[in-house]
């Protein structure tokens, strides 16, 4: 798939954002007055500037309001729909830190969920996609779980959950890498079922189906080769839990040490989530001869 950044800044930093205000809404760090107003801002920073950052992806931003129409069918309508009624119940509770001192935490327990459901539902729109077999596997919502409250609990300085949450993201995503490799062959998705011509015999491609670039694959389909996703995998994986984390355990804790640790983080999140998308193979690529 291709990997356009403004999908890569909305899964990324909505995530984020989400995650830091499940934390909130939790009760850590069990913050009032300005400092919880800081808190909040970071997390809507987040999360509403990562959900922005997806209508640039679409073909016709005006038309955004629609996608919360279709919740009966669309992951997308149902995220949409969920983040606003998070953001909505997290700012009655924002509201009660910052401006009464008073803790309702009865609404930050009901934001926090719908915070994790948020997420969740971010996640079935790409786990749920069966042409994209990589994606539609049980390891995609737990992952973009994972990182939302990895990431949250280094941004609301929770060193021990956060040190558990990172080692348990390295080494999911790295489960998740060696699984995904082998999701397409076991889809048995080949040019012949892609075609349909497989009862006549082998099937190969005499010529492209067009002599120009089109929009599938601009959109669906993207090589990137072997030793350099490798490179940039070990790179995500230093960078995105190994780094933090040995910051968090063998260093004593400073705000300045604290920014490099959700820096490194952020690194290794955006290349990680880049490949995410680069690695993800649609299966009409295979029309076009293009595994």
């Amino acid at each position: 798939m291709h990997p356009a950044p403004s999908v890569i800044i909305f899964t990324s930093l909505s995530g984020l954002g989400f995650g830091l205000m499940a934390w909130l809404g939790f009760g850590f760090p069990p913050v009032s007055g300005m400092i919880a107003f800081w808190f909040f801002l970071i997390a809507y920073v987040l999360a509403v500037g990562g959900l922005l950052a997806s209508v640039f992806h679409l073909g016709n931003p005006k038309n955004s309001i629609k996608a919360f129409s279709q919740w009966r069918s669309s992951w997308l309508s149902r995220e949409g729909i969920m983040a606003v009624v998070s953001l909505l119940v997290m700012a009655i509770y924002a509201i009660g830190l910052i401006f009464l001192e008073q803790r309702w935490q009865v609404v930050g327990w009901v934001g926090a969920a719908f915070s994790l459901i948020t997420i969740y539902t971010t996640s079935m729109i790409y786990g749920q996609m069966k042409t994209v077999p990589r994606w539609n596997m049980s390891l995609t919502p737990p992952l973009f779980l994972l990182y939302a409250l990895a990431g949250g609990a280094l941004l609301a300085g929770q060193i021990f959950p956060a040190i558990l949450l990172l080692v348990a993201l390295t080494v999911l995503q790295y489960i998740s890498w060696q699984i995904g490799d082998a999701r397409f062959e076991q889809a048995h998705h080949t040019i012949e079922t892609a075609t349909g011509l497989g009862n006549l015999g082998k099937v190969r491609l005499l010529e492209s189906p067009h002599s120009s670039p089109n929009y599938l694959l601009k959109e669906m389909v993207h090589i990137v080769g072997r030793k350099h996703a490798q490179k940039l995998r070990i790179i995500s994986i230093v960078l995105l839990g190994i780094v933090p984390a040995v910051i968090l355990v063998l260093v004593p804790f400073n705000h300045m040490l604290a920014g490099i640790a959700v820096l490194s983080h952020l690194v290794g999140l955006f290349v990680s989530r880049w490949l995410f998308f680069a690695e993800a193979e649609h299966v009409v690529g295979l029309y076009y001869d293009k595994r």
